[in-house]
């Protein structure tokens, strides 16, 4: 497998989203702007948003995409740290249960990229790397199969 490496705010590069996950995202940014909310995560959620490849019945999408409600490995690639979550809307993160907010710095850097992705993002601790090192779980494949999503 080819490893891609991806930078943040490189928008020639696009990330993958199911339609249902764009609406979704959309509806949290403008609802969070109605509120008066006004900080740097919604603008960086709006720009991958910006440049997302949506997929819609017709392009299917690779199983292997971080989408909301996947679950992901995730390796720190300077730590070695691995780490396992589910990707959600903020009103469902509970970082203790494993659940990381897709406004969450990690949470914004894997959405839409896919097992073997290289990513740097900047964090509250500075520039990171990750590798998507296996999606577990993602609600679309599942439904293919006739699998219940997980919660």
């Amino acid at each position: 497998m080819t490893t891609t490496r991806f930078y943040a705010r490189r928008p020639e590069t696009p990330i993958h989203m199911t339609v249902a996950d764009m609406q979704r995202l959309m509806a949290l940014v403008k609802a969070y702007r109605l509120q008066g909310r006004d900080d740097g995560n919604l603008e960086l959620l709006e720009g991958e948003l910006d440049r997302a490849l949506v997929m819609d019945a017709e392009r299917r999408l690779p199983s292997d995409v971080v989408t909301l409600d996947s679950r992901v490995v995730v390796s720190d690639l300077v730590s070695g740290e691995e780490r396992t979550f589910t990707l959600v809307l903020p009103s469902k993160a509970n970082v203790d249960e494993g659940r990381i907010s897709v406004l969450a710095p990690l949470g914004m850097a894997v959405l839409g990229y896919r097992t073997g992705d290289e990513i740097e993002w900047d964090v509250p601790a500075g520039r990171r790397r990750f590798l998507i090192r296996r999606v577990l779980h993602q609600p679309e494949a599942a439904a293919r199969r006739g699998r219940p999503a997980e919660a």
